[in-house]
């Protein structure tokens, strides 16, 4: 059984290739960008902010995913392969012995299913945080907000540009830390 550190947490934002509408025929979704930021438990500071390129191997950025997320299939084409990519996550963030969170299950269940369809080992242990249930939670909210949503509630502004993972990835670490030291003395 690996270690499980609790010294820090990944805050984990993918972005995928997708369509206004279905996929074409006979592609799927793919990580396109891996966000990532540590979230150092004893500092409550986010201490590591990366975002990672991933070439899609079974689909293409379409305009729609480009005004999206502002990423292009020639961004992309510069980027590491989907293997290359959670290997850099177990081996440079030991994200497999780490708690790792995400804005919903949405990113949880990427990886899952394009490991599965790819061969391709999944980079992270079994500890997965759900903050957008935890912070509706914690707040008493009716319903889950977006995370946009979520920083307004909060007061917070957006920093960056919405639907980049290296940008998400920060601004849900700042919405995480908030919930993890309201506690704190």
């Amino acid at each position: 059984m690996a270690k499980r550190l609790l010294d820090r947490i990944l805050v984990v934002d993918v972005e995928a290739t997708c369509w206004d509408g279905s996929a074409p025929a006979g592609q799927s979704n793919d990580i396109i960008e891996i966000g990532v930021t540590v979230f150092d438990i004893a500092s409550a500071e986010r201490t590591d902010k990366r975002g990672v390129l991933v070439r899609p191997q079974r689909s293409t950025v379409s305009a729609f995913c480009t005004q999206l997320t502002t990423l292009t299939q020639e961004d992309v084409d510069g980027g590491v392969s989907f293997a290359e990519a959670c290997a850099l996550l177990r081996d440079e963030y030991r994200s497999h012995e780490r708690v790792w969170a995400s804005w919903g299950e949405y990113d949880r269940q990427q990886f899952e299913r394009q490991c599965a369809a790819l061969g391709v080992p999944y980079p992270f242990g079994t500890r997965h945080l759900n903050v957008k249930t935890l912070y509706s939670l914690v707040h008493a909210l009716p319903h889950e907000l977006g995370m946009a949503g979520a920083l307004a509630h909060a007061g917070l502004l957006l920093e960056g540009t919405h639907h980049r993972g290296v940008d998400d990835a920060w601004n849900i670490a700042g919405l995480l830390g908030g919930l993890l030291t309201t506690g704190r003395g």
